[in-house]
């Protein structure tokens, strides 16, 4: 069964020289509200209201400086749920592509959704090296987060030539998880069958829609952002490729997690369909 989906910014971001990062001159925290047989789905969830709260320093002000965090209340998911007139309550799973802070800020936000994630990234977050305490904020997720842990399955059931992630806890197979480590441990993202097709949300795995196309130009800040943030960047980089190609065979759309005209794209699209 094809799933409607809705796309949602949850977390702005427009750091110093933002022109030279990207043609809007924003980055964005591209999450997914799915509409499924069982209850809501969110993909990522962005940065959650306690991030939002000036009167919390659980977003550390180095990375609200280098990025400029707008954490406006109204962009968190359970803001924007709500908004579109559902019950927060009936958000019963979320599918993280990563746990950086700005991809699980809302986690508490609904904490009694079941939160599927990839062993190696959860594995990572829960013991992190010196290195990766920069990008794990144990507090979004101190609420006592129900797990549910993924692994991949090299070898097994192919999707569109990658490796899948099986059985998302009886989500069905028109939900995914596609392994694309490089960028964190356990990077993941997250393909979805639609009225119009598949999409995948490919995390960040990338950051500009330039990098899956024949002619890649991603600015320098950007891929100073890229660099700096690799857990693995030969990794990263395969997966790139295997993206682009992916993206020029017309089969599935990508998109990532903080590319603005992927998501004004994505709205228009679905906009379209419905």
């Amino acid at each position: 069964m094809a799933l409607r989906v809705h796309h949602l910014n949850c977390g702005s971001m427009c750091p110093p020289l933002r022109h030279l990062v990207n043609e809007r001159g924003l980055l964005v925290c591209h999450c997914l509200l799915i509409e499924g047989p069982r209850g809501l789905v969110l993909v990522d969830t962005g940065m959650g209201t306690l991030d939002c709260d000036p009167r919390t320093t659980r977003i550390p002000r180095l990375f609200k400086a280098l990025v400029g965090a707008r954490l406006d209340p109204r962009e968190t998911a359970l803001a924007q749920v709500r908004a579109l007139g559902f019950d927060p309550a009936d958000v019963r799973d979320i599918v993280v592509t990563h746990l950086d802070l700005d991809h699980a800020g809302g986690l508490g936000d609904f904490p009694r959704a079941r939160v599927h994630i990839d062993d190696a990234e959860l594995a990572a977050a829960l013991k992190p090296s010196l290195r990766e305490r920069v990008r794990y904020i144990e507090a979004q997720w101190a609420h006592g987060a129900d797990w549910r842990r993924h692994k991949a399955v090299p070898g097994g059931e192919r999707w569109f030539g990658f490796d899948r992630v099986r059985d998302l806890a009886g989500l069905g197979d028109d939900l995914l998880m596609i392994p694309l480590p490089g960028h964190s441990p356990g990077h993941a993202g997250v393909a979805v069958r639609t009225p119009d097709g598949w999409l995948l949300h490919a995390g960040d795995a990338y950051f500009h829609h330039s990098e899956i196309t024949d002619s890649p130009h991603p600015s320098i800040p950007i891929r100073m952002i890229e660099a700096l943030d690799d857990a693995d960047r030969t990794a990263r980089l395969a997966n790139q490729i295997r993206l682009r190609e992916l993206a020029g065979r017309g089969e599935v759309r990508v998109m990532s997690a903080h590319d603005p005209i992927e998501l004004e794209q994505a709205r228009q699209r679905a906009t379209a369909a419905a």
